[in-house]
C-alpha cells in the first residue's frame, strides 16, 4: 500500500511503501497512542536521521528489524540512523542512537546536534542543555542556526598503524571519539576506493572484534580539512559524520598535520568546526519533514 506525502515549501511530493510499518506522512498535530508516533525527520550537514519523542517509553527499541526497516530507503522512512529522546535522572534527557541495522551505539555527533535542536524547539531542554547518552553527559548549545556539541574526552589513541590492501600499504591512525574511528590521510579522496577499502578496514582484525568507522582525509591547509567516512552500521559512505570529523580533527592535530580550530568539510559541502579545550563540534542541525509512523 502506497502512502503520499506532504512536501516541504519547494519539495517534492513523495511515495512510500511498507510492509511492517505503515507510514503515513501528514502535516497535523503530533499525536502518538500505544502503536502510532510522530517522528522528525532531520540532518546534520546531509547525514540524516528519523527523530521521535520517547519520553513515554513506548518505542519498541529492542525490535532491530523494524528500527531498520524504518531506516531503509526504499522499505522505510529512509536514514542513516534512529535517534530516541527519553526522560533521564541528571540531564534534561536521555539520547538513545541506533544504527541503520537496528543495533545501538554509543553516539552519533551529528546526530547530538538534531537532537539537541529538536528537544530544544519541543520544550524539552533550554538552549544550553545536558543529554545523557552510552558515552557520557553531552553538553550542547543552540547557536541558531548551528549547535554546538561538547565531545567526551578522545581515547584509546593508536597512531601510525597500517594495513595492506591491494597489494600497498595504508598508514592510519586510530581514537574512540565515543565510537571507534580509523584515520587516513590521503592525497586524493576521489581516487580512493570508499566502499571496498572502507569496508575491507572497517572489519580488519586490528580492530576485532567491535569494527571501527573509517575516515579518509586530505589536508587543504593547517586549519582546513576534506573527508569522505565510511560508517560501521550504516556499512556504506556517509555524506558526513560528526564523530569522524572530530576523530579526523584530533588526528591531523596529533601527528602535526593541522593546528586547532580545524574546519572539516564534508562529502556533502557543509563544513563543521572542532575546537579544543574543550573539545566542540559545532555545525548545522535541520529539519526535512515529519510524519506518523505506525507500529504492529
Amino acid at each position: 500500500m502506497a502512502f503520499v506525502a506532504n512536501a516541504p515549501p519547494g519539495g517534492q511530493l513523495c511515495f512510500m511503501a511498507a510492509r511492517a510499518a505503515r507510514l503515513v506522512f501528514a502535516r497535523r498535530p503530533w499525536h502518538r497512542d500505544a502503536m502510532q508516533w510522530s517522528f522528525w525527520k532531520m540532518h546534520g550537514a546531509g547525514n540524516d536521521f528519523i527523530l521521535l519523542d520517547d519520553r513515554a517509553l513506548a518505542f519498541p527499541a529492542t525490535d532491530r528489524a523494524f528500527i531498520a526497516q524504518l531506516c531503509d530507503r526504499r522499505r522505510g522512512i529512509g536514514s542513516d540512523g534512529l535517534l530516541l529522546i527519553q526522560p533521564a535522572t541528571g540531564a534534561d534527557f536521555r539520547m538513545r542512537f541506533f544504527n541503520p541495522d537496528g543495533g545501538e551505539a554509543d553516539l552519533c555527533g551529528n546526530g547530538a546536534r538534531c537532537v539537541a535542536r529538536l528537544a530544544h524547539e519541543l520544550g524539552i531542554a533550554p538552549a544550553a542543555m545536558h543529554m545523557k547518552s552510552p558515552a557520557g553527559i553531552i553538553r550542547a548549545e543552540i547557536l541558531s542556526p548551528l549547535v554546538r556539541i561538547h565531545l567526551p574526552p578522545p581515547k584509546d589513541w593508536r597512531i601510525n598503524l597500517s594495513v595492506e590492501w591491494n597489494g600497498a600499504a595504508w598508514p592510519l591512525h586510530f581514537v574512540n571519539t565515543g565510537v571507534p574511528h580509523a584515520v587516513l590521510p590521503v592525497a586524493d579522496l576521489a581516487a580512493v576506493d570508499i566502499p571496498q577499502l572502507g569496508a575491507f578496514i572497517r572489519r580488519h582484525e586490528l580492530f576485532a572484534p567491535a569494527g571501527t568507522n573509517v575516515n579518509f582525509i586530505r589536508v587543504l591547509d593547517s586549519h582546513r580539512l576534506a573527508i569522505r567516512t565510511y560508517e560501521r552500521g550504516v556499512e556504506a559512505e556517509t555524506l558526513a559524520c560528526g564523530t569522524g570529523i572530530t576523530a579526523a580533527a584530533l588526528i591531523a592535530a596529533r601527528v602535526g598535520l593541522a593546528s586547532f580550530p580545524v574546519q572539516v568539510q564534508t562529502a556533502s559541502g557543509d563544513v563543521l568546526e572542532v575546537a579544543e579545550s574543550p573539545l566542540t563540534l559545532t555545525g548545522p542541525a535541520e529539519h526535512a519533514f515529519r510524519g506518523v509512523v505506525d507500529y504492529r
